[in-house]
């Protein structure tokens, strides 16, 4: 009896080794020089040391055709498990791409499944480690059914649990709509790419001829698709930037954001944003100069900073609580609001209600970006996105008028009229149907007659409809802003603001789901 204990201790060593080594040594080796880590590598970079659990560490392919019977690997090409970022539980899966390509196969999916039902079980992020082949081409249908189950767990737990998709080789094909429900995806320069057809299969079709870099690299999809929200230099920077990403959420829909202790003054004003946003409206600021004179340590960790640019999204901290903040970038398009802006907007408000992340908004907006290729692109409905998402989120909403907050525009960036808690408002803040110029020329469109913009009775019809409408105080008088403030109190009023929605519970009519504009 003792000698069988003994050669299943062996058989179990064996095998362990075996999941270990994964593809070899040899293939283990063409990774690093490639730039990559091994699977395990980055599991044990991203985690808290000593804490990886691996689960289903024995697991094999169940193919017989094609001469597999003989090519099992415990593990069959990817690692599975929890462990702990910042002490809390997180689940991860790693695709091992020196077993099998790290190609998805019946049993490969089902362990991937396994660790997304765990995680919404107990309430605790994913993250996804990519860089696959694709679907196992020996397996069939099979491999198409284990990506299928993978995309129905992908939308069960979305807005659950945060779901983070991390891109570290290649990534084609079907196995691209994983990673596309997923909350966040991070690429690596020079070692990933997405894209459903390749550049081989472009080529025959429609005779484009383009590079995997050129249609699914990094650069590609964080400045011109918008489907990647974060680009990193290598695998320890992508890893890294997934942890402080985790820092600023939840582990769940049911827990509030970590918070983190303040160093930074509760009641610290700024003298530097009363002089920040200039007196002429037609001249540009950086509203990133606005945003680190207000959070915590000056530090907001932007989302998508290379794609519409006109819009800023991001998270920050106030008084040691974390926020998500939305803001019109008056250096970029006059900080308009054009197609991709509104849907870089509106995914990131919702993800952030999903999540009870607070909600700060930073306005500055003159409208919508006009055009043929706007509407015809369906700005309408775009556009209306981002108002739904704001309309229909629940998490405390505070919103500050810098400047412009003129027509739809004014309505859309969370107004009061949306159910935004407080509304603030500089004394540079201009709220009105349009710009004076616009005005103007519709209202006095007989009495000037075409009179130059230099014209004496021009430019005094212009000041007067500034003196009357560009000003926050009828809005204030009405209520619709809460108050107009200093601009160097912006900081100690979002805080205090905060403190006071701390318990806030608010609700929207019973349904199973709204209809947002797709």
């Amino acid at each position: 009896m003792a000698h069988t204990i003994q050669q299943r201790l062996e058989e179990l060593k064996r095998r362990n080794a075996a999941a270990a080594a994964g593809g070899g040594p040899e293939r283990k080796e063409r990774q690093h020089k490639e730039g990559k880590l091994s699977a395990r590598e980055r599991i044990e970079l991203l985690l808290d040391e000593g804490t990886f659990e691996e689960m289903d560490r024995l697991v094999t392919h169940r193919c017989t055709d094609f001469g597999m019977e003989e090519q099992k690997i415990p593990g069959d090409g990817v690692v599975c498990g929890y462990g702990r970022i910042d002490g809390r539980v997180v689940f991860v899966f790693a695709q091992d791409f020196t077993v099998f390509g790290g190609s998805l196969a019946e049993a490969n999916a089902a362990k991937i499944c396994k660790v997304m039902d765990r995680a919404m079980q107990v309430g605790a992020p994913v993250i996804g480690l990519n860089d696959s082949g694709g679907a196992r081409i020996q397996e069939g249908v099979v491999s198409l059914a284990g990506y299928a189950d993978i995309f129905l767990r992908n939308t069960l737990a979305s807005g659950v649990v945060p779901q983070i998709s991390a891109i570290m080789g290649p990534c084609a094909g079907g196995a691209v709509y994983s990673p596309a429900i997923t909350d966040f995806i991070v690429m690596v320069q020079g070692t990933s790419y997405m894209f459903v057809t390749g550049p081989d299969v472009i080529r025959t079709v429609t005779h484009e001829d383009v590079t995997k870099e050129e249609l699914g690299g990094p650069e590609t999809h964080t400045t011109k698709s918008g489907v990647a929200h974060f680009m990193a230099h290598d695998d320890p920077d992508c890893l890294s930037l997934i942890r402080e990403l985790l820092s600023f959420l939840p582990s769940n829909c049911m827990e509030d954001p970590p918070r983190q202790p303040c160093s930074d003054p509760i009641d610290r004003e700024e003298p530097a944003l009363d002089s920040i946003v200039p007196a002429e409206s037609d001249i540009p600021y950086d509203m990133h100069d606005v945003i680190q004179h207000v959070v915590d340590d000056g530090y907001f960790f932007e989302v998508q900073d290379h794609y519409a640019q006109n819009l800023l999204i991001g998270f920050a901290r106030l008084g040691g609580q974390p926020v998500g903040i939305v803001a019109n970038q008056p250096a970029v398009l006059a900080g308009t609001l054009d197609i991709n802006a509104s849907l870089k907007g509106a995914r990131f408000v919702r993800f952030c209600d999903c999540f009870n992340v607070p909600l700060i908004t930073f306005e500055d907006v003159p409208g919508f970006l006009p055009g043929t290729q706007q509407e015809f692109g369906g700005i309408i409905k775009h556009g209306a996105k981002l108002l739904f998402a704001f309309a229909e989120a629940t998490v405390p909403k505070i919103t500050v008028i810098t400047r412009k907050a003129y027509g739809g525009a004014y309505c859309v960036m969370a107004s009061k009229h949306i159910r935004t808690d407080m509304n603030y408002a500089f004394p540079t803040a201009e709220i009105a149907v349009m710009g004076a110029e616009g005005a103007v020329n519709i209202l006095y469109r007989r009495e000037l007659n075409g009179a130059s913009a230099t014209d004496d009775r021009r430019k005094a019809k212009v000041e007067e409809f500034k003196d009357l409408f560009a000003n926050p105080y009828i809005a204030a008088e009405r209520g619709y802003v809460d108050e107009v403030i200093q601009p160097r109190q912006t900081r100690r009023k979002l805080i205090t603001a905060l403190c006071m929605l701390e318990n806030k519970r608010d609700t929207t009519p019973p349904k199973k789901h709204g209809n947002i504009p797709l």
